[in-house]
């Protein structure tokens, strides 16, 4: 039987559904934090220490959550990431992947050099040009969006809608992250939620909120929905564009009807979408990473 490692601090239901699909396939599962592991490069000694994995490294690791912390922390727990991929160990999404999109500036600049359509949004250091821009923006008749640059679940975000809401903005330890609001199509407050694995758009659902925020940890209801070939295509290209394994998209239409793409999600949850999709997303990722990733790895060793 083969052997993975699930990062996570918090295996949860996610995690169970995880286990249960890759023991289907064949492969035991542990839960480990990025906090346990470290390096330890010593001559004739393997150089990466995870809880579990001691005298062999896994087949594969599968990334369900990085903990925050200091700069310095952070950056060792995606150093455990790339070094597993260096000694070609296949990352579910990699380091890379996790890189691109917790930093939303970097999220939404990638998405805009590949040409996709995504909110006008401003990532600066200096306060003042901040409320430059949010006040020009207040008088176009544009509302704005404040998020911190790292950050999940709407923790965080502000909606500025007039000038005296200026008087709270605040960097995310001294940066800004602006983003011009859209007004989505119909009544209400609404967005899509797209599921890409492997280059194609597996599951998808509206995401309805009691309030201009749509993520379901605040209480938006979902409802499924069967992607349009545009919004579908979208979300694909969203993911290439971030190079991930999978990724759940984030794609709000506006008034006019046009797709933007909000956020791209490296690692992305999942109990709201099987709730109303008959769809098993935890056997469909266990699938895709062992065979495309685990297999394919042992035949290239095998043949070089």
């Amino acid at each position: 039987m083969g052997r993975l490692v699930i990062f996570t601090d918090d295996p949860g239901w996610h995690g169970k559904q995880l286990r249960l699909a890759f023991a289907g396939l064949g492969y035991s599962t542990e839960f480990v934090s990025l906090t346990e592991c470290r390096f330890s490069i010593e001559p004739d000694q393997q150089p990466l220490i995870i809880p579990g994995f001691e005298q062999a490294l896994p087949d594969a690791a599968f990334v369900r959550g990085v903990p925050g912390g200091s700069l310095e922390e952070v950056v060792l727990y995606l150093d455990i990431l790339h070094a597993l991929k260096a000694m070609s160990i296949p990352v579910y999404n990699d380091g890379h992947a996790v890189e691109r999109s917790v930093d939303k500036g970097m999220t939404s600049f990638l998405l805009h050099n590949a040409g996709l359509p995504t909110p006008a949004t401003w990532v600066l250091r200096n306060r003042a040009d901040a409320l430059a821009i949010a006040e020009a923006e207040l008088k176009k008749g544009n509302f704005l969006i404040s998020k911190p640059l790292f950050g999940s679940q709407g923790e965080g975000i502000r909606r500025i809608e007039k000038m005296t809401d200026l008087f709270w903005l605040t960097g995310s330890k001294g940066v800004y992250y602006l983003q011009r609001f859209v007004h989505c199509a119909g009544v209400g407050f609404s967005d899509n939620r797209v599921f890409v694995i492997n280059g194609c758009t597996v599951a998808a659902m509206r995401r309805r909120g009691k309030s201009w925020l749509n993520n379901v940890a605040r209480g938006a209801s979902c409802e499924r929905i069967e992607p349009d070939t545009e919004l579908a295509e979208l979300a694909v290209k969203a993911t290439a564009a971030l190079a991930m394994d999978y990724a759940g998209v984030d794609i709000i239409q506006d008034k006019e009807g046009h797709y933007m793409v909000i956020e791209v999600n490296s690692i992305p949850a999942w109990k709201g979408l099987e709730s109303v999709c008959d769809i098993n997303i935890a056997a469909l990722l266990a699938d895709d990473l062992i065979s495309r990733r685990v297999k394919m790895t042992k035949i290239i060793a095998a043949v070089s």
